[in-house]
């Protein structure tokens, strides 16, 4: 796997907190609104409007469905099981399968240049680097491979003792990448983990597919907190974020959404809005 350095060469770094925000553009931020910034962002980065940048977001009590996910056979019945419980479902434009989000739950947007010479997998290595870079002083025990039992399982998982507490997706937009990573901060991975379970079990009600769901086993996830040796806050987490950028980079800065990202912003979250309609329509 390669490290940082060799595949980050950027100097300058724009860093987006919206962790706290309730609203964007006088609308509320949701995971929807999320996808659709991340979408921008990749635009402007990657036609260099903007500096590569980090970004931090959480939603409460929201499932992010993958694209095969909206297509389960008793879908209406899996989104309805997640709206019982409290879960507002959203249909995501990257790669990957049903994801749980809650306050305890953070997300960390890398969006990156330059992404036609640079290949899927270094990203992801980028993402992982970044982690374990991150937590290094706690645990050097953090591995990347798929967790078998997991939900959204991928080959660059993020686990401690076969425990999965992170899963990273990507979407490239043009000659932008947006690498997204959900890390299971705060809470009981477990419990997240059987409400997916519950989902696919209510959405597929033992029909047979096409596609391979994953039979989600709730052990095989926990949270940070549960995992370390020290209890870790969400509070600490987002300045460790902040504090390894600094090591990493020479130069952060901040911005606000220019007139150009604006406008493409309100595009991509019509796009994102069409792509949910069938979905919002069942809750």
């Amino acid at each position: 796997m390669q490290s940082w350095k060799e595949i980050i060469h950027h100097h300058t770094f724009r860093y987006m907190d919206q962790s706290n925000e309730s609203e964007f553009y006088h609308e509320k931020i949701t995971a929807l609104t999320s996808f659709a910034i991340d979408d921008t962002l990749a635009l402007s980065v990657g036609d260099g409007e903007s500096a590569p940048t980090i970004r931090l977001w959480v939603h409460p009590n929201t499932v992010v469905l993958g694209i095969p996910d909206a297509r389960l056979p008793f879908i209406e019945k899996g989104v309805k099981l997640l709206a019982d419980r409290g879960y507002h479902a959203v249909v995501r434009n990257s790669g990957g399968l049903a994801v749980a989000l809650d306050d305890g739950v953070l997300n960390i947007s890398l969006v990156l240049p330059d992404v036609k010479r640079l290949p899927i997998h270094a990203c992801y290595e980028a993402m992982v680097n970044f982690v374990q870079y991150m937590l290094a002083d706690l645990t050097d025990e953090i591995e990347a491979y798929e967790i078998v039992g997991s939900y959204c399982p991928g080959d660059y998982d993020l686990s401690i003792g076969g425990k999965k507490f992170a899963g990273i997706s990507q979407r490239r937009v043009k000659d932008g990448a947006a690498i997204q990573i959900y890390l299971d901060v705060e809470g009981r991975g477990m419990e997240r983990a059987a409400l997916i379970r519950d989902f696919y079990e209510t959405g597929l009600a033992g029909s047979e597919t096409n596609f391979s769901f994953p039979d989600v086993q709730p052990d095989k996830m926990a949270s940070l907190t549960e995992l370390l040796p020290g209890k870790i806050t969400m509070t600490e987490m987002k300045q460790r974020v902040y504090r390894t950028l600094e090591e990493l980079s020479e130069k952060i800065v901040t911005a606000e959404f220019s007139e150009h990202e604006e406008q493409n912003y309100f595009k991509r979250l019509e796009q994102m809005k069409k792509r949910n309609e069938k979905i919002a329509g069942m809750q």
